[in-house]
């Protein structure tokens, strides 16, 4: 049976996984391992983004400012969080990109955890 506890750090943990720190991308048999729910602690400098928009998204998605100032873009609207706590939540089929106004920390938490998605790297603007 694997561990039933974990201690870590978010920074640190997700810097070797483009900062998903939960999901089935995990090792099989370690807590951190889930097809439920990934987490992700996003560190963000200022003008970074999303290389190109997330199309066909099959997964729920909350995303939690912690601190700065983070844009989210949706079809319909642009979200702008910007007191840490802000949150944006959009359902499956909800396309979406990212901007980084200033130095961000975001936590998002998707569900389900799927694999097959990874996304090509932040770009600075």
């Amino acid at each position: 049976m694997g561990e039933t506890v974990y201690v870590g750090n978010a920074g640190v943990d997700g810097a070797t996984n483009a900062g998903w720190l939960l999901g089935h991308f995990a090792p099989p048999g370690e807590i951190r391992h889930s097809t439920d729910v990934e987490v992700k602690w996003g560190v963000h400098p200022p003008g970074e983004a999303r290389s190109r928009w997330a199309t066909g998204e099959v997964r729920t998605t909350l995303l939690v400012l912690v601190e700065g100032c983070f844009r989210v873009e949706l079809p319909d609207r642009t979200v702008r969080l910007a007191a840490p706590g802000d949150y944006v939540v959009w359902a499956r089929g909800v396309d979406h990109s990212w901007f980084a106004e200033r130095a961000s920390v975001v936590l998002t938490v998707r569900w389900p955890s799927l694999p097959g998605y990874r996304a090509d790297p932040p770009v600075l603007r």
